[in-house]
């Protein structure tokens, strides 16, 4: 038997005992064989390490279902054969650059933070999307290929926040704010070495406690410029958990910046959803579900509801593949329980929140 940092498990090990979160409650149990899915739970709970026993199992890979042959062009991909979204995909591909050339220069050269031009630029975005047939999420459901843990994923957050502000009924000046905060919430990853940003395996325990500095980082670059204290305290407090179990400073939630647990929300949501160099992107919903299950202990429980309920809502006639290989669109979102809409397949009303056992395995 022998203890594991949690980012260096991999499939195949055995739990040699059982595993409780911050609060006691027991969330896997002794004798349980990894995989990439448990894992990933773990780290969702900031679950740091856990005993494993010493030999490792072999992992049976998971049946790949056939797709069926469908009847009409699914959601998604009536979106990416679209004008709209050839145009979106090209702007927001030159937003990225100059982006990536003013924070570069913030970081490298103390340039000052320019936010009016910042702001401009993803406003633009924005506003392209809105003039269009689809929104800006439909834009960035169909853009998860990705695999930039930095300026995309930046502008991502700045996006989704902004969507965010108004699921929220923010005011202009709010939302403006809460899309600088996504924006610059990853300022201090420019102070990390690419060998270790960038790195393809499993980061050692030294170079993850080198990793977990760019909060503090991001925050002393923008406490010099002067910016608001709410941008600030998003890059400090983005990776904080109202229960304690974050980090850099293991904050509670009382004491968190209300920005940056908004933040925090939308930055796992598209770092889970987006691809890694490591794997390919996860299904949103069973992103949503992780956040239903766990998620309310750890995140502010009103701006996770209001989180859940409407990105739920923003995959309404998407076709999916459910886990028993049906496929179906989405007519129906359950406001109880997001993760679990109603899926019409063929003249089937499957709703999934009664059905325990389905779950929806991918979006086509």
């Amino acid at each position: 038997m022998k203890r594991v940092k949690t980012k260096d498990l991999l499939p195949g090990y055995v739990l040699a005992e059982d595993v409780y979160n911050y609060n006691g409650q027991m969330i896997l149990t002794k004798g349980l064989v990894l995989t990439d899915k448990i894992i990933t739970r773990l780290e969702f709970y900031s679950i740091l390490s856990v005993r494993v026993e010493d030999d490792i199992q072999e992992v049976p890979e998971e049946e790949t279902l056939p797709i069926p042959e469908l009847k009409e062009l699914p959601h998604s991909a009536i979106i990416k054969q679209s004008k709209e979204y050839t145009e979106f995909k090209q702007s927001f591909d030159e937003t990225i650059n100059g982006f990536r050339s003013s924070i570069n220069n913030i970081v490298e050269l103390n340039s000052p933070i320019n936010t009016n031009e910042l702001l401009d630029n993803t406003k633009s975005l924005i506003a392209q999307a809105k003039n269009s047939s689809f929104s800006t999420m439909d834009m960035l459901h169909n853009m998860r290929q990705y695999d930039d843990l930095t300026f995309a994923h930046s502008m991502n957050v700045a996006l989704i926040c902004n969507v965010f502000a108004g699921w929220l009924k923010m005011s202009p000046e709010e939302t403006d704010l809460l899309t600088l905060c996504g924006m610059l919430h990853d300022l201090g990853k420019l102070k990390i070495p690419d060998t270790i940003i960038k790195k393809p395996d499993k980061l050692t325990t030294d170079e993850y406690q080198i990793v977990k500095t760019h909060t503090v980082e991001g925050y002393h670059i923008l406490k010099a410029q002067g910016v608001n204290n709410h941008i600030s305290n998003s890059a400090l407090m983005h990776h904080e958990k109202c229960d304690g179990s974050g980090y850099p400073l293991g904050l509670t939630a009382d004491r968190i910046d209300s920005y940056a647990k908004i933040v925090a929300i939308v930055d796992v949501y598209d770092a889970m959803t987006s691809a890694r160099i490591y794997r390919g992107p996860m299904c949103p919903f069973r992103v949503i579900e992780l956040y239903e299950s766990e998620g309310l202990q750890k995140y502010d429980t009103h701006f996770i509801l209001t989180f859940l309920e409407n990105v739920s809502n923003t995959y309404l006639h998407y076709t999916v593949q459910l886990s028993d290989g049906r496929v179906g669109k989405i007519v129906f979102i359950n406001k109880n329980a997001p993760s679990k809409p109603i899926v019409q397949c063929g003249e089937d009303m499957v709703d999934l929140s009664k059905n325990k056992e389905l779950h929806i395995d991918k979006i086509l």
